[in-house]
């Protein structure tokens, strides 16, 4: 998987790195069981601190995207992608909220900004194969 991170952005690298890896899952680029770089290796392929990698790699690890293996090493959740519950949904709310604040004051209807986030999970399912 191509990692593109962009060093202007005020979206701090981890984070970054953590959408990228969360999208790769979403879109079956990265598969379950897959082995990712370790946090060494990704870090010098990217040219930025290991302990950066590192705090992408725990929160995806604490989110249970991530599997941390001794011998294995780092790798997608062969068992599951984590599922919705109420701490989700909450920090969805939060995150969205910004935007949709930004959108009404634009002028965005409800039923525009409903049809930018179906048009997402549409393309997610698009490139998995998924039925539409």
């Amino acid at each position: 998987m191509l990692l593109e991170l962009d060093f202007q952005s005020d979206v701090p690298i981890y984070i970054q790195l953590k959408v990228q890896i969360i999208e790769g899952i979403a879109t079956g680029k990265l598969k379950p069981g897959e082995s990712l770089p370790s946090v060494r290796q990704l870090a010098a392929d990217l040219g930025i601190n290991l302990h950066t990698v590192n705090k992408a790699y725990n929160f995806l690890k604490q989110d249970g995207f991530l599997v941390i293996h001794r011998q294995k090493g780092v790798v997608v959740n062969p068992d599951q992608s984590p599922n919705v519950n109420d701490e989700f949904i909450t920090r969805l709310e939060g995150d969205l909220r910004p935007f949709a604040a930004e959108a009404y004051c634009r002028g965005m209807t409800e039923q525009q900004f409903g049809e930018i986030c179906r048009n997402l999970f549409i393309e997610f399912k698009k490139t998995r194969g998924e039925n539409i």
